[in-house]
């Protein structure tokens, strides 16, 4: 099963209540084969452009390992359902993920040995 980046728009209407919504969306995941990894709701942003009449919408990302063969299902599904104003499925690049992550581990280690702090900065200047 390859790992897919989910982001979802929901309805601004629905900030109230958005469980029945998510609960449907991962629903869908998961009859489709997929397993949901994590969650990241972001609550309720301003879009740049108006969709559906709507200035606002509530930003909910997530992470599914899905099978390929069913992303299709899963784009079509999201497709007619009446919450989810906009979504974009993504196939993140894991082995970058992992090299940034290593370089920022590194870089912080070196730091660390240096002696540096990050809060070092601007302090001659006042």
């Amino acid at each position: 099963m390859a790992q897919y980046e989910i982001a979802v728009l929901y309805h601004p209407d629905l900030e109230v209540d958005l469980t029945k919504a998510e609960e449907k969306v991962t629903k869908l995941f998961t009859d489709n084969g997929g397993k949901v990894i994590a969650t990241d709701n972001w609550g309720k942003k301003k879009l740049a452009y108006k969709i559906a009449k709507q200035d606002f919408a509530v930003y909910v990302f997530y992470t599914v390992e899905l099978p390929g063969e069913n992303v299709k299902k899963v784009e079509s599904t999201l497709n007619i359902t009446d919450e989810v104003m906009r979504f974009l499925i993504t196939k993140p690049d894991l082995k970058a993920i992992a090299k940034a992550e290593a370089a920022k581990a590194d870089k912080a280690k070196k730091a660390a040995e240096r002696g540096d702090r990050a809060d070092d900065s601007d302090d001659d200047e006042e």
